[in-house]
């Protein structure tokens, strides 16, 4: 008998994701889950080519102190700041993670093995601050394979030029709408464009797109069941997977034009679509839907565990799930308009309750350390 294990529980499954084209990360980490061998065991064995954080994950990690004990005492004895001890514990975090998936970066030449670390939270509107906190988290962790992550906020877009043309590496999160994603893939190429123009070596550059899927169903659904007519029931679970695909759309077009053309001929990486909340939201909804439903060459699907798990034990991965089904994808939102529910504003509200999430999420977590600091007997 095979004894199932965290690696083996998720091993095979989803190599029929990767064989299409979908890089398979995961969306979590943690002091403990690095030093069990837990994260090493899922790169080796189950699938895994890359991680992502948000501020979530690390208020659900360090909050809960396991692991974080030794360090924050000896951060508590130096007497550091509270933030400063935060960035400490997630840039440590992060640069053993890339380490454990080092061998993937060196393998794929810098398209997976990569690890994603947010900039502040309580910078999402204020350009000129992501821009330095994005050099010093590159400055930190001070490793090739990992992505900062800058939130898609008005002024998050000319951030992304910016950084993009230091020659770091970036994954845009926090987008849902199809009008704010063309805006990052053109805030992308223009990074690259400065890139050049410095004359910096383009291969070097990678870039995801972390674009949003189960917060617009539940938005939406929650909209829909409102209105409670057979019509708006019946779209209930179609709007995320359509703006999804049609995201996708937006993307070949971009990659099919002569802008990216010029900059692909110098070099340059594809900013790859990357499906971000992915975890089903509705228990009436199947656990795998948005992976099963989101397969398209050149994406990532960054899941958490359960859904990680789910997928290899059920998952029903058959093939592109996404190309062929751009007209159905806009006749499905179009559906959704003509019930009176404003795209427009469900877009413009996940946006901004994103950003409020990861500020209370970091500020409970900056909570919680000046609790534990204060315990050692040293003010933070």
């Amino acid at each position: 008998m095979i004894k199932v294990t965290e690696a083996t529980a998720t091993a095979g499954a989803l190599e029929r994701l990767s064989d299409l084209g979908v890089s398979v990360w995961l969306d979590d980490l943690s002091r403990r889950r690095i030093t069990s061998g837990g994260l090493a065991a899922l790169v080796a064995d189950g699938g895994v080519v890359g991680v992502t954080t948000n501020p979530s994950i690390f208020q659900a990690a360090i909050g809960s102190g396991e692991g974080y004990e030794e360090q924050l005492t000896e951060l508590a004895v130096r007497g550091v700041t509270v933030d400063e001890a935060v960035r400490m514990m997630t840039t440590a975090d992060v640069r053993a993670a890339a380490d454990i998936l080092r061998p993937v970066f060196d393998a794929t030449d810098g398209q997976d093995g990569r690890v994603s670390i947010e900039v502040d939270p309580r910078l999402a509107h204020d350009t000129a601050a992501t821009v330095a906190e994005a050099r010093q988290l590159a400055w930190l962790v001070d490793r090739p394979n990992t992505l900062i992550k800058i939130p898609a906020t008005r002024a998050g877009l000319p951030a992304i030029t910016e950084v993009i043309g230091l020659g770091i590496s970036v994954n845009v999160t926090l987008i849902f709408s199809l009008e704010r994603y063309r805006e990052v893939m053109d805030a992308y190429l223009a990074g690259l464009e400065k890139a050049r123009e410095r004359g910096l070596d383009l291969s070097e550059i990678h870039s995801v797109a972390s674009f949003f899927v189960s917060r617009v169903d539940a938005e939406i659904d929650k909209r829909l069941t409102v209105l409670g007519t057979a019509e708006a029931l019946s779209l209930r679970g179609r709007a995320a997977l359509a703006n999804a695909r049609l995201a996708y759309a937006a993307y070949e077009e971009v990659v099919a034009g002569a802008r990216w053309t010029a900059l692909a001929a110098a070099g340059a990486h594809a900013q790859r679509p990357l499906w971000a909340s992915t975890g089903v939201k509705d228990p009436a909804y199947k656990d795998t839907l948005y992976v099963d439903e989101l397969v398209a060459p050149g994406t990532v699907n960054t899941m958490p565990e359960t859904t990680l798990k789910a997928v290899a034990d059920h998952g029903e991965i058959h093939g592109d799930t996404v190309t062929g089904g751009y007209a159905q994808a806009r006749a499905d939102l179009n559906a959704v308009e003509r019930l009176g529910i404003s795209y427009s504003d469900v877009v413009g509200q996940l946006e901004n309750e994103g950003v409020a999430k990861f500020e209370d999420a970091w500020q409970d977590l900056l909570d919680a350390v000046t609790k534990s600091m204060n315990d050692k007997g040293v003010e933070a």
